[in-house]
């Protein structure tokens, strides 16, 4: 049975596969340079290069299937800004994984795709990382779970203000202060 929402249990697989990207293609560059055949030590990149850019595509197409739910919690502001950088981190994943191919042949061309695959999985980790701070900020301070976890899909006349509220920087606490003021 898959879980419902489906997207939070999706979103960690493109995380830690982004992590761990550099380290494999560091292992692979460290084969190589000690001898190893190209092609056989430079699959295993690829093949989670590839796998990086499916889970990715996985994540943005349950979080494009809950948007509008969520939506309702949240605000557009702060879900927009979230889908825009997961839509970046897809299109550079994709990008890498073609590179990442091209490191697959020899020669100076194979040797350059490699060396640029290794630049792109950085970046992919630093864009990660902004995709998982905005989709926790989601969750934790707008309180997009709320869309699954109360009654009319989150819904609710405070709720709903509460989002709008944030959304415009003014939470204001139980006390009645402002959010971060004594």
């Amino acid at each position: 049975m898959l879980p419902n929402p489906l997207h939070p249990a999706v979103v960690h697989f493109p995380v830690v596969l982004a992590c761990l990207l550099p380290i494999f293609i560091g292992g692979a560059l460290w084969s190589i340079r000690r001898g190893a055949a190209v092609r056989r030590a430079w699959l295993l990149p690829t093949a989670m290069a590839a796998a990086l850019a499916a889970s990715a595509w996985l994540s943005v197409e349950t979080g494009e299937a809950q948007d509008e739910r969520v939506e309702r919690v949240v605000g557009e502001a702060p879900l927009e800004t979230h889908e825009e950088i997961a839509e970046a981190f897809l299109t550079t994943s994709v990008a890498v994984t073609v590179i990442a191919a091209a490191g697959l042949i020899g020669g100076v061309a194979g040797r350059t795709a490699r060396v640029l695959t290794a630049v792109g999985s950085l970046a992919l980790v630093a864009v990660v990382i902004r995709v998982g701070h905005t989709g926790g900020q989601l969750v934790y301070r707008h309180g997009a779970a709320n869309a699954y976890t109360l009654p009319n899909g989150g819904v609710t006349d405070s709720i709903a203000s509460m989002a709008h509220a944030g959304a415009r920087g003014e939470v204001r606490r139980v006390d009645g202060h402002r959010d971060g003021a004594p």
